[in-house]
């Protein structure tokens, strides 16, 4: 049986500190992401991830976010990304000709979604799966439902990848995803980021 080709290709993010780093096979199953912000957290039971940890042995890389079919990495201020895209590209085309995993536990012990949502949580889940996830996917982020409080009418969403500490993240967070979200459910108030 002949191995698939790997092939890896890169796209620049909004964000200039974070690159993009696509595959032409899958990573994780649609819908699930996971975002490092240090070393360690490739070693939490729940996400343990040696190509995460293996990742930020390049000095330069800040931050790890892995999806379904890509990898943003997040850069130090002082790092040029045309000094290391090309370093970056061979280490992962190894690392996965070698066959090594992207998790050290069973994809079935991934964290999956339950579906005991209520009516207005299912409609901000189906807009940002529909409307929003391709967008922010495109430019090298994920965008995650947190909690509703319908008490307020407010929506926490999390931001992971290049979204992580991007400039114009709040701006695409208040005038794109909000003005949609309180447009098409008018139970929503607002919109905020988890974390910010």
């Amino acid at each position: 049986m002949l191995q698939q080709a790997i092939h890896i290709y890169t796209e620049s993010t909004p964000n200039p500190h974070s690159m993009k780093f696509v595959f032409n096979f899958e990573l994780l199953p649609e819908g699930l992401s996971f975002d490092y912000s240090q070393p360690a957290d490739g070693l939490t039971k729940e996400k343990n991830s040696p190509l995460a940890v293996s990742l930020f042995g390049f000095e330069f890389v800040k931050r790890v976010f892995i999806t379904s079919n890509f990898i943003t990495l997040s850069k130090s201020e002082t790092t040029l990304w045309e000094d290391e895209v090309f370093g970056i590209k061979q280490f992962l085309k190894k690392y996965f000709e070698e066959k090594k995993p992207v998790f050290s536990i069973p994809e079935e012990a991934l964290p999956g979604t339950e579906n005991s949502d209520n009516p207005i949580i299912g409609q901000i889940k189906e807009i940002l799966d529909q409307y929003v996830r391709p967008a922010v996917e495109s430019d090298g982020g994920a965008i995650q439902f947190h909690s509703y409080n319908p008490e307020i009418g407010q929506v926490k969403v999390v931001l992971q990848g290049s979204c992580s500490g991007c400039p114009s993240s709040t701006l695409t967070l208040k005038s794109g995803i909000e003005a949609l979200m309180t447009r098409m459910i008018p139970e929503v108030k607002e919109v905020v980021a988890e974390g910010i």
